[in-house]
Protein backbone atom coordinates (compact mmCIF):
# COMPACT_ATOMS: atom_id res chain seq x y z
CA UNK A 1 0.00 0.00 0.00
CA UNK A 2 1.31 3.45 -0.91
CA UNK A 3 -0.85 5.65 1.26
CA UNK A 4 0.32 8.97 2.57
CA UNK A 5 -2.46 8.98 5.13
CA UNK A 6 -4.99 11.57 6.22
CA UNK A 7 -8.03 12.59 4.26
CA UNK A 8 -6.79 10.94 1.05
CA UNK A 9 -8.28 7.68 2.14
CA UNK A 10 -11.75 9.27 2.23
CA UNK A 11 -11.66 9.56 -1.57
CA UNK A 12 -10.53 5.96 -2.13
CA UNK A 13 -11.68 2.56 -0.97
CA UNK A 14 -9.03 0.59 0.95
CA UNK A 15 -8.26 -1.36 -2.22
CA UNK A 16 -7.54 1.65 -4.46
CA UNK A 17 -10.90 2.48 -6.08
CA UNK A 18 -11.91 6.14 -6.27
CA UNK A 19 -15.39 6.86 -4.92
CA UNK A 20 -16.19 9.68 -7.38
CA UNK A 21 -15.49 7.51 -10.47
CA UNK A 22 -17.82 5.09 -12.21
CA UNK A 23 -16.24 1.66 -11.79
CA UNK A 24 -15.82 -0.53 -14.90
CA UNK A 25 -13.44 -3.31 -13.78
CA UNK A 26 -11.03 -4.50 -16.46
CA UNK A 27 -9.40 -7.93 -16.53
CA UNK A 28 -6.28 -6.31 -18.00
CA UNK A 29 -4.11 -5.68 -14.97
CA UNK A 30 -1.52 -7.33 -12.76
CA UNK A 31 0.29 -6.88 -9.47
CA UNK A 32 2.80 -4.11 -8.89
CA UNK A 33 6.30 -4.94 -7.66
CA UNK A 34 6.50 -5.02 -3.87
CA UNK A 35 7.81 -1.87 -2.23
CA UNK A 36 7.89 0.27 -5.37
CA UNK A 37 6.23 3.66 -4.79
CA UNK A 38 3.49 4.77 -7.16
CA UNK A 39 4.98 8.16 -7.99
CA UNK A 40 4.27 8.88 -11.68
CA UNK A 41 1.09 9.92 -13.51
CA UNK A 42 0.95 9.33 -17.26
CA UNK A 43 -1.59 11.33 -19.29
CA UNK A 44 -2.84 9.73 -22.51
CA UNK A 45 -5.47 10.49 -25.12
CA UNK A 46 -7.78 8.03 -26.86
CA UNK A 47 -10.83 7.97 -29.09
CA UNK A 48 -12.50 4.99 -30.74
CA UNK A 49 -12.89 5.06 -33.63
CA UNK A 50 -10.27 7.81 -33.94
CA UNK A 51 -11.92 11.23 -33.79
CA UNK A 52 -15.32 9.91 -32.68
CA UNK A 53 -16.55 10.68 -29.17
CA UNK A 54 -19.31 9.64 -26.83
CA UNK A 55 -19.76 5.95 -27.59
CA UNK A 56 -18.87 2.96 -25.44
CA UNK A 57 -16.00 1.63 -27.58
CA UNK A 58 -13.23 2.71 -25.19
CA UNK A 59 -15.00 1.09 -22.27
CA UNK A 60 -15.49 -2.06 -24.33
CA UNK A 61 -11.82 -2.09 -25.39
CA UNK A 62 -10.57 -1.83 -21.82
CA UNK A 63 -12.93 -4.60 -20.66
CA UNK A 64 -12.24 -6.97 -23.60
CA UNK A 65 -15.77 -6.63 -24.99
CA UNK A 66 -15.08 -4.66 -28.18
CA UNK A 67 -16.68 -6.07 -31.34
CA UNK A 68 -13.67 -6.14 -33.65
CA UNK A 69 -15.93 -6.18 -36.71
CA UNK A 70 -17.99 -3.12 -35.70
CA UNK A 71 -15.68 -0.64 -37.46
CA UNK A 72 -12.92 -1.01 -40.09
CA UNK A 73 -10.35 0.60 -37.76
CA UNK A 74 -10.82 -2.11 -35.14
CA UNK A 75 -9.19 -4.66 -37.44
CA UNK A 76 -5.85 -2.91 -36.84
CA UNK A 77 -6.15 -3.38 -33.07
CA UNK A 78 -7.90 -6.78 -33.07
CA UNK A 79 -7.04 -8.81 -29.98
CA UNK A 80 -5.37 -5.91 -28.16
CA UNK A 81 -5.56 -6.26 -24.38
CA UNK A 82 -5.01 -2.89 -22.73
CA UNK A 83 -6.33 -0.80 -19.87
CA UNK A 84 -5.79 2.40 -17.97
CA UNK A 85 -6.63 3.29 -14.42
CA UNK A 86 -8.93 6.14 -15.47
CA UNK A 87 -10.77 7.60 -18.45
CA UNK A 88 -11.99 11.20 -18.51
CA UNK A 89 -14.80 11.64 -21.04
CA UNK A 90 -15.35 14.84 -23.06
CA UNK A 91 -18.15 15.87 -20.66
CA UNK A 92 -15.94 15.29 -17.60
CA UNK A 93 -17.37 11.90 -16.62
CA UNK A 94 -14.71 9.88 -14.81
CA UNK A 95 -14.44 6.10 -15.20
CA UNK A 96 -12.04 3.78 -13.37
CA UNK A 97 -11.00 0.42 -14.84
CA UNK A 98 -8.18 -0.75 -12.57
CA UNK A 99 -7.44 -0.21 -8.90
CA UNK A 100 -4.68 2.35 -8.43
CA UNK A 101 -2.90 -0.19 -6.25
CA UNK A 102 -2.66 -2.56 -9.25
CA UNK A 103 -0.66 -2.34 -12.46
CA UNK A 104 -2.74 -1.28 -15.48
CA UNK A 105 -1.55 -1.98 -19.03
CA UNK A 106 -1.33 1.54 -20.44
CA UNK A 107 2.30 2.56 -21.00
CA UNK A 108 3.87 -0.33 -22.92
CA UNK A 109 7.61 -0.11 -23.55
CA UNK A 110 8.50 3.06 -21.65
CA UNK A 111 11.04 4.85 -19.50
CA UNK A 112 11.07 7.97 -17.33
CA UNK A 113 14.33 9.44 -16.05
CA UNK A 114 16.22 6.18 -16.34
CA UNK A 115 13.48 3.94 -14.92
CA UNK A 116 12.02 1.49 -17.43
CA UNK A 117 8.60 -0.21 -17.36
CA UNK A 118 6.52 2.76 -16.28
CA UNK A 119 3.44 0.56 -15.77
CA UNK A 120 5.11 -0.72 -12.60
CA UNK A 121 5.10 2.64 -10.82
CA UNK A 122 2.58 4.84 -12.63
CA UNK A 123 -1.11 5.65 -12.80
CA UNK A 124 -2.51 5.94 -16.33
CA UNK A 125 -5.17 8.54 -17.14
CA UNK A 126 -6.80 8.54 -20.57
CA UNK A 127 -8.48 11.71 -21.83
CA UNK A 128 -11.11 11.12 -24.48
CA UNK A 129 -9.69 13.00 -27.43
CA UNK A 130 -7.49 12.88 -30.46
CA UNK A 131 -3.77 13.46 -30.01
CA UNK A 132 -2.80 17.00 -30.88
CA UNK A 133 -6.33 18.38 -30.58
CA UNK A 134 -7.73 20.43 -27.70
CA UNK A 135 -9.49 18.98 -24.70
CA UNK A 136 -12.67 20.26 -23.07
CA UNK A 137 -12.89 22.47 -19.94
CA UNK A 138 -14.95 19.75 -18.24
CA UNK A 139 -12.08 17.32 -18.77
CA UNK A 140 -9.58 19.68 -17.16
CA UNK A 141 -11.94 20.18 -14.19
CA UNK A 142 -12.27 16.42 -13.70
CA UNK A 143 -8.54 15.91 -14.19
CA UNK A 144 -7.75 18.54 -11.54
CA UNK A 145 -10.00 16.79 -9.01
CA UNK A 146 -8.54 13.40 -9.85
CA UNK A 147 -4.93 14.56 -9.61
CA UNK A 148 -5.60 16.28 -6.29
CA UNK A 149 -6.97 13.03 -4.85
CA UNK A 150 -4.07 11.00 -6.25
CA UNK A 151 -1.47 13.41 -4.87
CA UNK A 152 -2.81 13.01 -1.36
CA UNK A 153 -2.96 9.21 -1.41
CA UNK A 154 0.19 8.49 -3.44
CA UNK A 155 3.68 10.10 -3.46
CA UNK A 156 3.26 11.56 -6.96
CA UNK A 157 6.57 13.08 -8.03
CA UNK A 158 5.95 13.71 -11.74
CA UNK A 159 3.13 14.10 -14.27
CA UNK A 160 4.01 13.38 -17.91
CA UNK A 161 2.44 12.46 -21.23
CA UNK A 162 2.67 9.11 -22.97
CA UNK A 163 4.75 10.91 -25.59
CA UNK A 164 7.40 11.69 -22.94
CA UNK A 165 7.87 8.11 -21.70
CA UNK A 166 7.71 6.49 -25.15
CA UNK A 167 9.15 9.15 -27.52
CA UNK A 168 9.03 8.20 -31.16
CA UNK A 169 6.49 5.48 -30.46
CA UNK A 170 3.65 7.50 -28.94
CA UNK A 171 2.48 11.09 -29.52
CA UNK A 172 -0.32 11.51 -26.99
CA UNK A 173 -1.79 13.53 -25.52
CA UNK A 174 -0.03 15.84 -27.97
CA UNK A 175 0.16 19.56 -28.58
CA UNK A 176 -3.51 20.14 -27.72
CA UNK A 177 -2.93 19.36 -24.04
CA UNK A 178 -2.41 22.43 -21.85
CA UNK A 179 0.72 21.68 -19.82
CA UNK A 180 0.87 25.30 -18.59
CA UNK A 181 -2.54 24.80 -16.97
CA UNK A 182 -1.32 21.61 -15.32
CA UNK A 183 1.79 23.30 -13.92
CA UNK A 184 -0.36 26.06 -12.44
CA UNK A 185 -2.71 23.57 -10.78
CA UNK A 186 -0.20 21.42 -8.93
CA UNK A 187 2.50 22.07 -6.41
CA UNK A 188 5.23 20.15 -8.15
CA UNK A 189 8.60 21.52 -9.17
CA UNK A 190 9.24 22.44 -12.80
CA UNK A 191 11.50 19.42 -13.13
CA UNK A 192 8.53 17.18 -12.29
CA UNK A 193 6.90 17.99 -15.61
CA UNK A 194 8.10 17.13 -19.12
CA UNK A 195 10.96 19.30 -20.29
CA UNK A 196 9.27 19.67 -23.68
CA UNK A 197 6.10 21.22 -22.23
Amino acid sequence: MNRRGGEADDAFSPDGWLAMARHCPSPNFGPRPDGLPIDLVVVHSISLPPGEYGGDAIERLFTNRLDWDAHPYYGAIRGLEVSAHFLVRRDGELLQFVSCDARAWHAGASSWRGRADCNAFSIGIELEGLEGERFEPAQYDALAQLLAALQVRYPIAAIVGHEHIAPGRKNDPGAGFDWAWLRAQHALRDRDFPETS
